[in-house]
């Protein structure tokens, strides 16, 4: 047991050797035609190329990513969650959260916006979950995107997509993602 609590930790310590930019996670999302037509229609972004998440009965997940309004990058944000309940092992993801209109941009970097509660299987680059939050519930599944068939919706004005780029997570566990965001020259 405690060689494998060892290894998550190791992992997700790791993950700035699987970090990626912006542009290319953005360029991976927009393999998936699906989501491609968020990027071309939203009214902005939260782009985060890399999270990497682990746990054994006490999980948690950090990322830092940016917040694009309108194709130009306005700040930047990290992403925390730490969660309590079944899970095991350790991944790394991309995400994306889509902001239909300026509404829901503003509510997201006014730190108005959080994931409350998730269950989710996931392996490798193949995954299914399921989400419920302060913003909706969603679900879906992936292989990769470019044979995503999940077909994406606004829920609140914001639509978030995940891209496993590996490891092993099994999780039935309650947490919130938090955001923070900073924007372009401020600095706390």
């Amino acid at each position: 047991m405690k060689k494998l609590f060892l290894t998550i930790i190791i992992f997700m310590f790791s993950l700035p050797l699987l970090a990626d930019n912006d542009k290319s996670a953005v360029a991976n999302f927009k393999k998936s035609e699906q989501v491609k037509k968020f990027f071309d229609n939203a009214y902005g972004y939260a782009i985060f190329p890399s999270v990497g998440k682990g746990g054994f009965g006490i999980g948690g997940s950090y990322g830092e990513g940016s917040v694009y309004k309108q194709g130009k990058k306005t700040g930047t944000v990290t992403l925390t969650q730490v969660t309590i309940g079944f899970q095991l092992g350790g991944q790394a993801f991309s995400e994306v959260i889509f902001f239909k209109n300026k509404a829901a941009y503003y509510t997201f970097i006014n730190g108005n916006f959080e994931f409350s509660a998730q269950a989710s299987a996931v392996a490798i680059n193949a995954g299914a979950n399921a989400q419920t939050s302060t913003t909706g519930t969603s679900a879906g599944a992936s292989t990769s995107p470019e044979k995503n068939e999940q077909q994406g919706i606004y829920q609140n004005g914001m639509a978030t997509f995940t891209y496993i780029k590996g490891g092993l997570m099994y999780e039935a566990a309650l947490g919130g993602q938090k955001f923070n965001f900073q924007a372009l020259g401020k600095k706390d």
